[in-house]
């Protein structure tokens, strides 16, 4: 089970204020913190550069060097390896993301060269005002811009050739450029064990108070250890265990300093039966989310249209996802199913964004996107209602030829309705009105068929969303 993370204010109640206005924990945090990020520098560097990390002896290194004990060690060693873990998968998808920048340019590069050099070969030829299938890109020019649609076509291909040229030195860069790892100051972390009292050895929180024991570096200044009244982690559904394993780190930001708390939640009742009897499709869309309820037989017993506006400020965006989000988790337990959605990979489109069309490009560039479905797991994981995700191919094409005329359905409830049947794994097979302009061969699967159907809804022009 994934963890969770609770985070609040560090509390400084008047009694615990010393005569400069800081807490005694504050004083100590304050303190230990660039002890702490130099164990943590030294650390990442031994992590970069050695070929074997022996975690053993680095933390009995770190003991002596620093004056600490072996858990304030382990905490230094777990965040100096979260850092080097999180840059080096940074650094894979920075480059998967620019090699397919790269590739997307050149596949773009090589259309529109053949699309010139055919229109050339086809206005070289001396009768070309007779032809009867014409040309693919005539000759046209601009009142407006005043050029030709030629001479502009050439203009952006050589701006693509410098953007290649820029991408392609850069990866080449990354490719070969070592690691580079920034580690912020004013950070502790204090790494826990379940097999610990209350969950840390030198982190332990009662429910209320935090009692952090003092490294033996600043145990003159400290004493053996400090506390501070922090209080509870109040949340609507608390899923914060008594026992087990609780890691916190303690960072400072805006000038105060801050508690986090990292722990395995308690698992939740559940809400959603299963999925054989019947599930809740979404589809999300720039101006709404359609969904469509799907009973146990995979036909559609209700749906409806959920507004979700884009390009808000992020305050008001956050908060519009997250009704959204609260009013289909409460869909889902008024019908006790689970809820399915789109295995959507938004990485791989956007690496096409500058080749993509503006409304598409804007589309996948929204930070909406991203923090729906980011909230959506995590409210229906707290509330016991399980997420399928399933593979997005063809969903708007079939929801667009099967149900929006059967049921009466907007594009987007068509597509929710696919998505559930999908989820309920229930096969999709092409309406005999369709057979009829698609080829059917009974020895592959119903998936060719579709893609079938799609690539000549392009050809035709017909928007399939």
């Amino acid at each position: 089970m994934p963890s969770l993370t609770y985070i609040k204010g560090l509390p400084t109640p008047e009694s615990e204020l010393n005569a400069l206005g800081f807490s005694q924990m504050e004083m100590f945090l304050t303190a230990f913190a660039p002890i702490f990020r130099l164990a943590v520098i030294e650390t990442v560097a031994q992590l970069l550069n050695c070929a074997k990390f022996n975690k053993s002896k680095w933390n009995s290194h770190l003991q002596t060097a620093y004056s600490i004990n072996k858990r304030h060690a382990n905490g230094v060693i777990a965040y100096a390896k979260g850092k080097v873990d999180s840059e080096a998968e940074h650094r894979s998808l920075h480059i998967k993301t620019l090699t397919g920048k790269a590739k997307s340019i050149e596949l773009w590069l090589g259309k529109v060269e053949k699309k010139l050099k055919t229109a050339n070969k086809f206005y070289s030829k001396k009768n070309w005002r007779n032809s009867k299938t014409g040309c693919g890109f005539p000759l046209s020019c601009s009142l407006k811009y005043r050029e030709t649609n030629w001479q502009n076509l050439h203009f952006q291909i050589h701006h693509k050739k410098r953007k290649l040229f820029l991408v392609q030195n850069k990866l080449a860069t990354l490719k070969v450029e070592p690691i580079k790892v920034f580690v912020p100051r004013d950070q502790v972390f204090l790494v826990g064990s379940k097999d610990e009292t209350l969950g840390n050895g030198i982190a332990q929180w009662n429910g209320s108070i935090l009692k952090v024991r003092v490294p033996a570096c600043l145990e003159a200044s400290f004493g053996k250890s400090v506390s501070a009244e922090i209080g509870d982690f109040n949340r609507n559904i608390n899923r914060l265990p008594a026992y087990g394993a609780k890691t916190w780190h303690l960072f400072k930001k805006d000038n105060s300093w801050k508690v986090a708390v990292s722990f395995t939640p308690i698992p939740v009742k559940p809400q959603s039966i299963d999925r054989a009897y019947g599930c809740i499709g979404i589809d999300l869309n720039p101006g709404s989310i359609g969904w469509a309820y799907v009973d146990t037989d995979g036909n559609l017993k209700t749906k409806g249209q959920l507004p979700l506006q884009m390009g808000l400020p992020n305050g008001i965006q956050q908060a519009q996802i997250v009704d959204v989000c609260l009013q289909l988790a409460v869909l889902a337990i008024t019908f006790q199913c689970p809820i399915v959605c789109e295995e959507l990979d938004f990485s791989d489109k956007k690496q096409r964004l500058g080749e993509a069309g503006r409304k598409y490009s804007r589309m996948l560039s929204s930070w909406a996107y991203n923090e729906f479905y980011k909230q959506l797991n995590s409210i229906l994981g707290n509330r016991g209602i399980e997420l399928i995700t399933v593979n997005p191919a063809f969903t708007s094409i079939i929801g667009l030829f099967k149900y929006l005329k059967m049921y009466g359905l907007a594009s987007d409830e068509a597509a929710a309705l696919a998505i559930a049947r999908r989820g309920m794994r229930l096969s999709e097979k092409l309406p005999d009105s369709i057979t009829a302009y698609v080829e059917v061969n009974s020895n592959k699967h119903v998936w060719t068929q579709w893609a079938e159907l799609n690539r000549k809804t392009k050809q035709s022009g017909i928007s399939e969303s």
